[in-house]
């Protein structure tokens, strides 16, 4: 099937204005001192040149985003939620072009990418509504003639720092809540995927004048520089930090933030396990490993890292999960036909060999793919980001892929034999995300429900993220919630107020 693959991102729009090498800062568009490409991972071709700031830019965004705040926290929650429904409709009326400027820079399939465009559109409505239903509560007093009441007022400045593999999604589950709130943001893109960042801001700003808010409630400010980041952390003004990525990145970044006692949000690594009990439906669990593994080619925090089959079934999982992987087509993420895109760079495939490698040299036997795939143009070859979606079997804890998070196209299956040595095998992680199992037992249901240490848990299903449903893990998989009603809290503060002499 013919298809085209733009060589730069400017070309790729039909909006042209949607593309941005620059950050926003002070209201308007600015170059920084330097900049840094961005890569198409399909081809390694540079589609665009982004400014890179220093950590003066990062202090005057922080200023700037102070002094809006003072307007905007007074705004009503009700032009609030106009605001945020306004923004949302921008975003599905350009989603086109958001959908393209994913997949070039990301290199997820046009399909991936456009279900991702709506799924961050659903954020900011979903947060356009939780706006108006800001609640507070009425505490009776234990004090004569007294009564306590509850408001719930914007943090303040909130720096948003959010990563490559959901460049639309991510950004816009932590603006959704943070406007919503009254709060004013600072965000540093992710240096892998920044356009889609710049090109959300665009339509930000068209939505900001046409309600008359100021342009510098949001701050855009790329940067390659890890030491102009810390100006984040470390600034006092900024009241709050949500970060998605690495646990080390983010202990590192709780750390200092707690200086200035900061309020964070972590959203860290996981190594979720998917567990397929003997009386689950075979064809229901492998459709679930297709959605929840495969994914951004296995990039995703909540993806099945650990397949656990019961024995009484494990044949039968794995022909019909090896049967549905041979369909798979990996190539550029522009074809229709292709099933799964290329990794994020040369590292990431590394990773997944290295955790194949491994596991065959400790007895797994490699069933499907771990290999360049055949069938790529000399110049997707050349660029080295591909691998064949992987099955292995045999897998065992003593393996490196039962420890450490792969972020890559490789299905481990475990065998075990009881419920216990399911739950046993699936918390035995310093991780806490999410956890998945599928049984059509209602006490095992409920049983294992309560027993798995994961922030969330999907049971038959390997579908659990939704704008109402809160996102977030325990253990060393973070803290806080993103999305939900929860998700408002967390860029709020709850005041107290007592008035006496009733």
């Amino acid at each position: 099937m013919a298809f085209s693959h733009p060589t730069s991102a400017y070309d790729a729009l039909s909006h042209k204005p949607l593309f941005r090498e620059q950050g926003f800062i002070g209201g308007a568009w600015i170059s920084g001192p330097e900049t840094f490409p961005v890569h198409d991972p399909a081809t390694n071709n540079v589609v665009a040149n982004v400014a890179s700031f220093d950590a003066a830019a990062f202090g005057r965004a922080i200023e700037c985003a102070q002094a809006a705040l003072q307007q905007y926290k007074e705004t009503s929650e009700h032009q609030r939620c106009k605001f945020l429904h306004r923004f949302a409709g921008l975003i599905r009326s350009h989603a086109s072009d958001l959908a393209t400027l994913l997949t070039l820079e990301n290199g997820k399939t046009l399909t991936e990418a456009a279900g991702e465009v709506e799924y961050g559109a659903s954020f900011i409505s979903w947060f356009a509504e939780e706006a108006i239903r800001s609640y507070g509560d009425i505490i009776p007093s234990q004090h004569a003639g007294s009564t306590n009441f509850t408001i719930r007022q914007p943090v303040g400045v909130c720096g948003i720092i959010a990563p490559w593999n959901f460049p639309v999604a991510m950004i816009t589950r932590k603006l959704g809540p943070a406007f919503a709130a009254g709060c004013t943001v600072v965000i540093k893109p992710p240096s892998e995927t920044p356009l889609c960042t710049m090109a959300l801001n665009v339509l930000l700003q068209q939505a900001i004048e046409e309600f008359g808010l100021p342009r510098d409630i949001v701050q855009v400010v790329p940067t390659r520089n890890r030491e102009a980041i810390t100006e984040l952390y470390t600034n006092p003004t900024v009241k709050k930090i949500s970060f998605t990525g690495s646990t080390p990145v983010g202990k590192a970044i709780t750390r200092t933030a707690a200086d200035t006692m900061k309020k964070v949000s972590m959203e860290l690594g996981g190594n979720a396990p998917y567990i397929i009990f003997n009386d689950a439906d075979v064809k229901a669990a492998v459709d679930g490993v297709l959605a929840c593994k495969f994914r951004c080619s296995g990039q995703t925090c909540v993806c099945a890292n650990r397949l656990l089959v019961q024995a009484e079934i494990h044949d039968q999982f794995v022909q019909s999960l090896l049967e549905r992987m041979k369909t798979f087509k990996v190539g550029s993420g522009f074809d229709p036909s292709v099933t799964h895109g290329p990794l994020v760079n040369k590292a990431a495939v590394s990773k997944v060999r290295e955790h194949i490698d491994d596991a065959v040299s400790r007895g797994a036997k490699l069933l499907f793919g771990g290999h360049a795939p055949t069938g790529l143009s000399p110049r997707e070859l050349d660029c080295g980001f591909f691998i064949e979606p992987a099955l292995l079997t045999g897998v065992t804890t003593e393996m490196k892929v039962a420890r450490d998070e792969t972020f890559g196209p490789l299905a481990p299956i475990f065998k075990f034999d009881t419920v216990e040595d399911a739950i046993r095998i699936a918390n035995d992680t310093e991780f806490g995300l999410a956890a998945y199992f599928f049984s059509s037992d209602m006490r095992t249901i409920w049983h294992v429900s309560r027993r798995l240490e994961a922030g969330m848990v999907g049971v038959n299903t390997g579908k659990i993220s939704a704008a109402e449903a809160p996102f977030g893990g325990i253990k060393e998989s973070g803290v806080g919630k993103e999305g939900s009603k929860y998700g408002l809290a967390e860029y709020q503060v709850i005041k107290n107020i007592t008035i006496g002499g009733m």
